[in-house]
């Protein structure tokens, strides 16, 4: 009888332990995941962050609880999209994501991934008001730092890769290596599938974007009326900002990509987010391969003609929060004008694009 009730135990073990189905949770399905890192108030009706625009919007009305991140999700039952606030920075990022990933109500496996947010622009590259869509997105944050004084004589950058011991040692380390992931690739096909269905969405050009343009007169690309095109990231918790910094994140896309990447837009989420999606892939429970990522220029990462960076640093920040960029209000509307196409798009032909990304449809991978 004791050997009996020995071998037993695992099975009395599972049944005390099994999912009972008058406790079961309710199951929502999802095609696509809308990620956003801030809203300032309230979901609706007031001042807006990156959020609200596909609560009121899309809409998504449905509450759906989520203590284990920084504020409830939004749901739209009908097309099956889903949206979270991620909070801002890249660990913020991830805790949410991953957090997301794991809670046994969603079945991510077949979801897209949109990643809608404002970001800083390149001069060189693009213009306030301008939406881009990324191929690459590059660590900012992992790396050794000195203070420019500790550094020698023959040195014009303070900062190196982690595992080496000059700036932009060659061989370059792995991008994906025990240090952690330095560049993630998004899929190739897809983003040029969203970039040319959304090519041509017309994004406002206001009094405030003309004069914030008006600013960069040596810079061609800076002058362009806003604008979508595909365009990298620089992704990392500290907001950079000046030429100095500008020139050397454009040369730390290059070198992380291995010449393929243009640095356009930098952002504080997107590592975080990404390194939790891989996770998820691996896991089975997210598909690394239909994620996007979409940033839309709010300010210029570098100052305006005849101002300095701690000048152009005060005028963005004159307040205590996002909404005192410059280009903030049109940054939101062409973050929600150009991403709910896809979102819609991929939402309301399921049929199409369950299966098989619709990049991958069109190139005839499967």
């Amino acid at each position: 009888m004791r050997a009996l009730s020995i071998a037993l135990l695992p099975v009395l073990i599972f049944a005390a332990f099994a999912p009972n189905r008058s406790l079961a949770v309710e199951q929502y399905p999802v095609r696509v995941v809308v990620m956003t890192a801030f809203e300032i108030g309230k979901d609706i009706g007031d001042k807006p962050g990156e959020f609200q625009n596909w609560v009121e919007r899309l809409p998504l009305d449905e509450v759906i609880p989520f203590p284990q991140g920084y504020r409830a999700l939004r749901y739209n039952r009908e097309k099956q999209v889903l949206g979270i606030v991620m909070g801002e920075g890249p660990t913020r990022a991830a805790a949410s994501i991953m957090a997301l990933g794991m809670d046994p109500r969603f079945d991510l496996s077949r979801a897209y991934w949109l990643m809608a947010g404002i970001a800083g622009v390149n001069p060189n590259q693009s213009s306030v008001g301008s939406a881009a869509w990324a191929e690459w997105v590059v660590d900012f944050d992992l790396r050794y730092e000195m203070d420019r004084r500790d550094i020698p004589a023959d040195w014009d950058v303070n900062m190196v890769p982690l595992t080496t011991s000059k700036p932009f040692s060659q061989p370059r380390p792995k991008s994906d290596g025990v240090a952690g992931t330095s560049a993630f690739h998004m899929n190739p096909d897809l983003v040029n599938w969203a970039y040319k269905l959304t090519a041509d969405t017309p994004l406002d050009d206001t009094p405030t974007l003309v004069a914030v343009r008006a600013g960069y007169p040596d810079f061609p690309n800076a002058q362009k009326p806003p604008h979508v095109m595909k365009g990298d990231e620089i992704s990392g918790a500290t907001w950079w900002l000046g030429y100095h910094l500008n020139s050397f994140n454009e040369k730390w896309m290059q070198y992380w990509t291995d010449g393929h990447g243009v640095m356009v837009t930098t952002a504080m989420e997107d590592s975080g987010l990404l390194q939790s999606l891989t996770f998820l892939d691996g896991a089975k429970r997210a598909d690394f391969s239909r994620v996007l990522i979409l940033r839309t220029a709010s300010n210029f990462t570098a100052p305006a003609k005849g101002r300095t960076a701690a000048q152009f640093l005060a005028e963005e920040n004159a307040g205590d929060s996002a909404s005192n960029l410059s280009g903030y209000r049109p940054s939101l509307e062409a973050a929600y004008r150009v991403g709910s196409r896809v979102v819609l798009e991929l939402a309301d032909h399921w049929d199409r694009y369950g299966q098989a990304a619709p990049g991958s449809i069109e190139s005839g991978k499967r």
